[in-house]
């Protein structure tokens, strides 16, 4: 504190007071016998601001609660991880609890307090939203090995012959699904899956042509893309929060923090 900041501070008190607790002189501030005899009450008062500084802060992190956020496993990756390191940096009293699932939590029941989804549009006008990414698409891909023995088809007219891995109809939020189960008949499913892990997966056994996001497929190596995202069947990235959550400052200094930052990893991406 400035020499200046302390005079006037000084000068507040002696005001308040009406008692001259210093005397001034070129070599500077001396406690007159006034001070002297204040200065254990002073002390005194020092330490009840001090503990009750201390309850307060114990009271607000006993009633602290974990911000809950729940997406598909893929979306806790490791940009994700910085971005969460970042904020827990500038806010290191904020707790976080993660809830990794493609089921559809419901967050105004308190399921969870925010959520990541990939959805053409949010249809619970209960909840604050968010666009994280205006464009999400997925297309086809196989393996190196299946492409190498089969070839790639290059438009639906060139799907006879190919053997193909969908997602469950219910669980997929990529439109691509709909669009491909629209165009091959169902002898030609040799496997289904309920995520996009076990969807890369089987691709790369080389057991047929899947669906992957194209943000993840295409700078893998072992993957080789049929053709471009079909026209229509992208979908939109959200971050979703409770109205109840967002009342609370740790979860809308979390969301103000997380957006922009998530939404640069996009943007970068070509």
């Amino acid at each position: 504190m400035s020499q200046p900041t302390v005079a006037r501070r000084i000068d507040a008190l002696e005001h308040a007071l009406r008692l001259t607790l210093f005397d001034r002189d070129t070599r500077g501030f001396h406690p007159t016998q006034e001070a002297k005899r204040l200065l254990l009450a002073a002390e005194d008062v020092d330490a009840s601001i001090a503990a009750f500084v201390g309850e307060a802060e114990n009271s607000l992190r006993a009633n602290s609660h974990p911000i809950r956020i729940t997406a598909p496993r893929v979306n806790f990756s490791t940009n994700f991880a910085r971005i969460l390191s970042d904020f827990s940096a500038e806010h290191p009293g904020t707790h976080f609890e993660f809830i990794s699932t493609d089921d559809v939590l419901d967050l105004a029941a308190g399921e969870a307090d925010v959520a990541i989804r990939i959805a053409k549009k949010i249809k619970d006008d209960r909840l604050i939203c968010r666009k994280l990414n205006e464009r999400v698409t997925a297309s086809l891909y196989a393996s190196v090995a299946y492409a190498e023995r089969n070839g790639l088809p290059s438009s639906p007219s060139e799907f006879g012959g190919h053997k193909f891995v969908v997602y469950d109809r219910y669980s997929s939020t990529f439109g691509v699904n709909e669009w491909l189960l629209d165009r091959i008949d169902s002898i030609q499913i040799v496997s289904r899956c309920s995520d996009v892990e076990a969807m890369i997966a089987a691709i790369k056994a080389g057991i047929g042509i899947g669906i992957a996001p194209t943000s993840l497929a295409r700078d893998d190596s072992y993957l080789r893309q049929c053709f471009p995202p079909p026209e229509g069947t992208s979908s939109v990235s959200w971050l979703l929060i409770s109205p109840d959550a967002y009342r609370r400052p740790e979860v809308k200094a979390f969301t103000a923090f997380f957006a922009p930052r998530y939404q640069a990893i996009f943007k970068a991406k070509p």
